[in-house]
């Protein structure tokens, strides 16, 4: 699995580069006979629903080209939004002091799901603060991750 995100990854971000954007992250769901592509695009300037559309329709034309993904897929271009999904130890490092939820692949001390402070990351590990503990998570480990919005009052 980790080869076809690769592959994809490899696809789509010049794409998205040549366009003055950042990928932020793909998910890839498998629904059946059908699935969903969902591409996050990023840019200091903000990210305009006609960037999602123009995005979506040059990608799309590669799609059609290299053929990545069998059978029917619905392609869906969005910015990563305040709840944003955090995908690699950069964007880790990036978002250090904010409130993240993670889910871990495997449970740990019988749970999967954790949410706190991410502290920070230290090699290939998350640290998370926690009820006054910290937790060492490696990023291998993560099977998803996003930014907990938090509000003033």
């Amino acid at each position: 699995m980790a080869t076809k995100h690769a592959a994809l990854h490899a696809l789509i971000e010049p794409v998205v580069a040549a366009m003055g954007f950042e990928l932020w992250g793909i998910d890839h769901v498998s629904q059946g006979k059908h699935s969903r592509l969902v591409i996050y695009i990023e840019r200091e300037s903000g990210v305009s629903v006609e960037d999602c559309a123009d995005i979506s329709r040059q990608v799309s034309a590669v799609m059609d080209v290299e053929d990545p993904i069998p059978g029917e897929y619905r392609l869906e271009v969005s910015s990563p939004g305040m709840a944003r999904p955090l995908y690699t130890l950069d964007h880790f490092i990036r978002y250090q002091g904010h409130q993240v939820a993670l889910k871990l692949r495997v449970a740990f001390d019988g749970r999967r799901k954790y949410q706190g402070l991410l502290a920070g990351v230290e090699g290939d590990e998350v640290l998370l603060q926690l009820d006054g503990e910290e937790y060492c998570f490696p990023i291998e480990s993560i099977d998803s991750a996003q930014i907990v919005p938090q509000f003033d009052n």
